[in-house]
């Protein structure tokens, strides 16, 4: 059960950048609504296990603090989604990896490994080739800005896994506390940030598009990182961090049968390095203890 409870998880978020292209709303009105359709769903699910929710109030507070660099980093994927197609903004937003291993070295003084070194500039020449170098058989509205916001989108993403990570070490809670107070967090930055951020910000969209951001937002957002959250603690580190990787690979393979993704010979070689240096940094922090894994996620 707990790996069907994983894989359906993963499964559920994998449709994430989907979802965001059957929407076609503005990037800022689709992590605003992506929010605001999955706080009833997680409220519901906090609720019934809030006798079992010990964390303090400074705890909580900081994993509210953890959704606004969701809240960026949602929006900025948008774009990214936009710019370059779904399955290659979802490999982008992946590099999260490097990032989250650079703040533990600047923050925390958890020094890399010599695999997390040796794999950081097999996965940026792979952003390198995603980004097309030209190549006018790249897919794509624009490769380069897809590339770009694409990494800045990880960025921010690591920052939000980093944040939260720190704010649920020490401390047992079912998974429904942490994933509540981060998407509280990212609504809160949403209701600031999607204004501002694009000039085509709309609360005032209409069917089919709403349903899509309703299943975006429980889905993805609410039941996919609840079902994850509760297998990844359950399970051997190596297949914990292997089952993460299957995301960016099953919504690459939805983004070819739903949207005809047809990505360059070039892309595809830089989809294969940071795939391949994803799994040798999510296989290197498999010896980090189970707490600080399971936060991660």
């Amino acid at each position: 059960m707990t790996h069907l409870a994983g894989l359906a998880g993963v499964s559920a978020i994998s449709f994430a950048a989907i979802f965001v292209r059957y929407a076609g709303t503005a990037p800022g009105t689709t992590t605003f609504f992506r929010a605001l359709y999955a706080l009833p769903f997680l409220v519901i699910a906090w609720l019934l296990v809030k006798g079992r929710d010990t964390r303090p109030r400074q705890v909580r507070l900081m994993a509210v603090a953890a959704g606004t660099f969701l809240a960026i980093d949602l929006t900025i994927w948008h774009v990214s989604i936009d710019a370059i197609g779904a399955g290659l903004a979802t490999v982008l937003a992946n590099t999260q990896i490097v990032f989250v291993g650079l703040f533990a070295w600047l923050i925390s003084g958890e020094k890399p490994s010599r695999r997390n070194l040796l794999v950081a500039p097999v996965i940026f020449t792979g952003v390198v080739l995603i980004s097309g170098l030209g190549d006018a058989a790249s897919y794509g509205d624009d490769p380069l800005l897809g590339a770009i916001t694409g990494v800045i989108a990880g960025f921010f993403y690591g920052a939000f896994i980093f944040t939260l990570r720190r704010s649920s070490q020490g401390h047992d809670a079912p998974p429904a506390g942490p994933v509540l107070d981060a998407t509280i967090g990212t609504f809160l930055a949403a209701v600031v940030i999607a204004p501002v951020f694009t000039a085509d910000f709309d609360i005032s969209i209409s069917w089919p598009a709403h349903g899509w951001l309703i299943a975006l937002g429980f889905l993805a957002q609410g039941a996919g990182w609840l079902l994850i959250n509760r297998a990844l603690p359950r399970l051997p580190a190596i297949e914990g961090s292997l089952l993460i990787l299957t995301q960016p690979m099953l919504t690459v393979l939805w983004a070819q049968l739903l949207f005809d993704e047809d990505l360059s010979s070039l892309q595809w070689t830089g989809v294969a390095l940071v795939l391949v240096g994803l799994v040798g940094g999510l296989v290197s922090r498999a010896d980090r203890p189970r707490e600080i894994r399971a936060a991660e996620t």
